[in-house]
């Protein structure tokens, strides 16, 4: 709800504060006392289009502050969280508009762009007449009030848990399906591929045996001489196993006599002989071990070059080949595998999707039916406010199966037709102002308790009626009061006087300059301008005697 608007220097207003407590409040005064410019200045703190028209002449800027009390689970708070904004169930928006145009908006204190003001004004106000309107005259939001006035939140949100259900699945079944249609675009390389790997039979550290190998055969005619000569050195005739065997008997003969002086030399004799016996065996193993074969050079070059050049051809080192291999058998056992995925998928999404249609074609019917309720308690509010040739529809209409949505398998559109035998027309193509806003008070009167809004404001729904249409409208409009706020502006006194509260807006000059103000009237004050609203300039005894009625009559 609306508690409080300050005005600085918008049009002919200088300085005002005003303050708002729930209920009907009526604003009065004569034509052109700027009547109008509370609603420009309203619509320009919740977004409005921002123009250096507005600022009052002589002045910087323009500024307009509005205070609202919020519930605690009002739908602004969200879009403050959302927006990483401190969330109270005190908000205060304020806007400024510059002499050049440049316009700023702040929330509780915090700069923000005016897109985020209109998307909380949505949510704080609907404005109905003949100026700017949006919430019921927006056709995305007929399906939400249907839904609302016919209590249908859990079966919509059924629906909507069972659509995004079915969309997972139908997302997984795609995402596979386009994995699978890339694996097999490149089955056929992977067949091959792993079919020369498995040829190939490559291992890790291969090649570094292999290099190793090659390096020995591209030598081993001078190796095999170097180890023959060492061979005839360490075995000949005066070999060093003979010489060192030869050694240790004449020492270990006159041993006894050197006083064991000679034990370290004969045992480190021995040690060597034992070492020189390993070396000549070691020696005879690794010459044998040479293959001399003249095509044993040709045999692993020709295996380390085939294996290099599959490296090169996939891009890893050779002792990557292996695990590649490995690799890309796995990627043909996913293609396989995957078809199996696929139609598992396929039945989980024609599961889901069935269950989606159930949940929106029972939820269709109660919109169906909702909505001949909804039709009928409107046509019972169109007939007193002088409406009763126009009829008002709510159509329910079946979706193709790609437009299905979260929301159901329905577009539901809130119509009518201003005369009898007129096609009926979408709601917010109704030519006069004053016209659409007794349907919008004929609505909202039926719709009372589903909306979250809390301040209605309608401009001069009294347009072109009065005596007992007048009256009705008055009375809708006090009844609207009981649950919500409402801001009429009015030239009707039979509205007015429905009023628990009373603006008047009136000029007042000082010197050359005209300025816009408001008074909250009451007792006599209050009589005097109903009985001024009744009887034009001259104000008789009659008239105010009839404004005492009118207001007695108040509920």
């Amino acid at each position: 709800m609306l508690a409080s608007l300050t005005i600085r220097d918008v049009v002919l207003i200088e300085r005002l504060s005003l303050s708002f407590r729930r209920g009907l409040v009526a604003l009065t005064g004569e034509t052109g006392a700027g009547k109008s410019i509370l609603l420009d200045a309203l619509g320009l703190a919740l977004g409005a289009r921002a123009e250096s028209g507005l600022v009052r002449h002589g002045a910087d800027q323009a500024a307009v502050t509005a205070e609202f009390e919020l519930s605690g689970d009002h739908p602004a708070l969200a879009i403050l969280k959302e927006q990483g904004l401190d969330a109270e169930e005190r908000l205060v928006v304020r806007r400024t508009v510059s002499a050049d145009g440049r316009s700023r908006a702040w929330v509780n204190d915090q700069a923000v762009g005016v897109g985020l003001l209109r998307k909380l004004g949505e949510e704080l106000v609907e404005v109905h007449g003949q100026f700017d309107t949006h919430g019921l005259l927006n056709p995305q939001t007929h399906r939400g009030v249907l839904d609302a006035y016919a209590g249908l939140a859990a079966q919509a949100a059924q629906v909507a848990a069972s659509h995004r259900a079915w969309r997972q699945v139908e997302d997984a079944r795609h995402s596979a399906a386009a994995e699978i249609a890339r694996a097999r675009s490149e089955e056929e390389y992977l067949r091959h591929a792993v079919a020369e790997l498995d040829a190939l039979s490559p291992k890790p550290g291969e090649e570094e045996e292999l290099a190793e190998t090659r390096a020995v055969l591209m030598h081993r005619e001078k190796l095999v001489d170097g180890m023959n000569a060492a061979y005839a050195e360490l075995s000949g005739e005066r070999g060093v196993e003979r010489s060192l065997s030869s050694a240790i008997r004449t020492l270990s003969r006159i041993a006894d006599k050197a006083g064991g002086t000679l034990d370290p030399v004969i045992a480190a004799l021995d040690r060597a002989a034992t070492e020189a016996g390993e070396a000549i065996a070691a020696l005879q193993s690794a010459s044998s071990g040479v293959d001399m074969d003249p095509r044993a050079l040709e045999k692993l070059e020709e295996r380390l070059f085939a294996l290099r050049a599959a490296a090169r051809k996939h891009g890893v080192d050779v002792d990557a080949l292996a695990a590649l291999r490995e690799d890309m058998a796995g990627r043909l056992l996913l293609i396989e595998d995957q078809g199996d995925l696929l139609t598992r998928l396929a039945k989980e999404a024609a599961v889901a999707r069935a269950a989606y249609h159930a949940a929106a074609e029972t939820l269709s019917a109660a919109r169906r039916e909702a909505a001949g309720r909804l039709d009928a308690a409107v046509a019972v509010e169109l007939t007193p406010l002088k409406l009763d040739k126009a009829k008002f529809r709510t159509l329910v209409e079946s979706l193709d199966e790609p437009e299905w949505g979260a929301s159901g398998i329905d577009r539901v559109a809130f119509q009518v037709a201003t005369n009898p035998g007129a096609p009926p027309g979408a709601l917010n193509k109704i030519a006069s102002g004053g016209e659409l806003a007794r349907f919008m008070l004929a609505l909202k009167v039926v719709l009372a308790q589903t909306s979250t809004i809390g301040t209605l404001v309608f401009d001069e729904v009294d347009t072109g009626i009065g005596g007992a249409v007048a009256a009705a409208v008055g009375e809708r409009l006090e009844t609207l009061g009981h649950g919500l706020q409402v801001l009429v502006v009015t030239h009707s006194p039979q509205v007015a006087a429905r009023g628990a509260v009373h603006l008047k807006v009136q000029k007042s000059q000082k010197g050359e300059q005209v300025t816009t103000g408001v008074a909250e009237l009451d007792g006599d004050e209050r009589r005097e301008e109903i009985a001024r609203m009744l009887s034009g300039a001259t104000v008789t005894a009659e008239a105010r005697a009839a404004a005492d009625s009118l207001i007695a009559g108040r509920g």
